[in-house]
């Protein structure tokens, strides 16, 4: 059994991959089985020759979203994809090469690792044996956490326990758990120590690592970005929704998590960028109509729609960013003579050019019975002319 994880692609050869050795095994967890996972990191500089002095620091990935960095002492010729037997506390655990080479050292500036004064060794290459060994480890690892989810009931803890992570030499399991507040474990390792015959570890997990880890559809139809390609969570504020104008509904920007969805930040650096040139919204535009308030603003488009009523959508009036800042411009001087009718009507009549075809696509439109259609269908074919000479017998 070879220690190099090896998949075959569509063109029939194989590359290196994650987890194949095992892949046709159904307990083994998403991010240990398959070609590709959310924690692979893309070598760019792979194509570069390497330098005759090359860099001895490996990062290898576990299970969930967890990584580290070791230092390949024994001058091992390792590959990305290859199934090694790193340094643990106790004992050993067997973890994925993911990146090897320069690109390491910016992955440790990135994750703020650099600063480490020693980092854990990579015994070896995984043996047949140390990978049977592993394989079983994972076997248990459903087995053990629906066993820990009954001792917490009946321990009474206000704790969910997500998932369950063996180490490679079967010696220690790491236990992902949520929980709204804090927890005393102290009898629950206690009893999971003797039960199980191992090193316990308590690591609690957010709403949004859990719902990667179990993965789903969002509302857009595509998997969750949590379960596909995030691993580092960035904190999403309501604010995010207000600079992009959308509608402070929680149903709406609530995820399956629970939590603000992460993509709200993803065009929130776009829309930051265009709104820099736009004016303070709530600046009133005083005018001979009347005083207009700030009711809504199309970013892209650089239009923003004012009403003269403050509580009300009523008669709202579209304006150009370059009016609206000369309207300002001219109230700071004091005059209030600038008719916003007049404005609109010459520079924002084509901005309007939409449709609303809300509803237009009702859901039952397929419902309605279709005419039969005739067997033979209609003859495309003309009939021929009479002949005038021809006469009737």
């Amino acid at each position: 059994m070879s220690s190099k994880l090896e998949v075959m692609n569509d063109n029939g050869k194989f590359s290196r991959g994650c987890a194949s050795l095992i892949k046709d095994n159904p307990n083994i967890p998403p991010c240990r089985k398959g070609s590709s996972c959310k924690l692979d990191v893309t070598d760019w500089l792979g194509d570069i020759p390497k330098s005759l002095q090359e860099d001895d620091l490996v990062e290898v990935r576990f299970k969930n979203t967890r990584k580290g960095y070791y230092r390949n002492v024994n001058s091992l010729a390792l590959a990305k994809g290859d199934l090694v037997a790193v340094e643990a506390s106790p004992g050993h655990d067997l973890g994925v090469v993911s990146l090897i080479g320069e690109l390491v050292h910016h992955q440790l500036r990135k994750n703020s690792q650099h600063k480490k004064p020693e980092y854990p060794k990579i015994y070896r290459k995984a043996k047949p044996n140390d990978i049977e060994k592993w394989e079983a480890a994972i076997e248990q690892e459903d087995a053990t956490m629906l066993a820990t989810r009954k001792i917490c009931e009946d321990l009474k803890l206000d704790m969910k326990i997500g998932d369950v992570e063996y180490q490679g030499d079967k010696t220690k399991a790491i236990f992902y758990y949520i929980a709204d507040g804090r927890v005393d474990f102290r009898q629950l390792i206690k009893i999971l120590a003797d039960q199980f015959r191992i090193r316990v570890e308590m690591r609690q997990i957010g709403a949004r690592q859990e719902a990667g880890r179990i993965g789903g559809i969002g509302p857009c139809g595509r998997e969750l970005c949590c379960s596909t390609f995030i691993s580092n969570f960035v904190s999403v504020t309501t604010n995010s929704a207000r600079f992009q104008e959308l509608s402070l509904n929680p149903q709406k920007l609530a995820g399956q998590c629970g939590k603000l969805k992460c993509c709200l930040n993803f065009e929130l650096d776009a829309y930051m960028d265009a709104q820099d040139q736009f004016p303070d919204r709530n600046i009133p535009l005083k005018t001979e109509n009347g005083t207009a308030y700030h009711f809504k603003t199309d970013v892209f488009r650089g239009i923003m729609w004012y009403s003269f009523d403050r509580d009300s959508a009523a008669n709202i009036t579209p304006l150009a960013v370059e009016k609206v800042k000369e309207i300002i411009k001219q109230n700071k001087k004091g005059d209030h003579s600038v008719s916003v009718s007049a404005i609109s009507a010459k520079s924002e009549e084509k901005a309007l050019d939409y449709n609303n075809v809300v509803g237009e696509d009702s859901l039952t439109r397929f419902d309605h019975k279709k005419k039969p259609k005739r067997k033979g269908g209609r003859r495309n074919f003309k009939r021929p002319k009479k002949n005038d000479n021809t006469k009737k017998k």
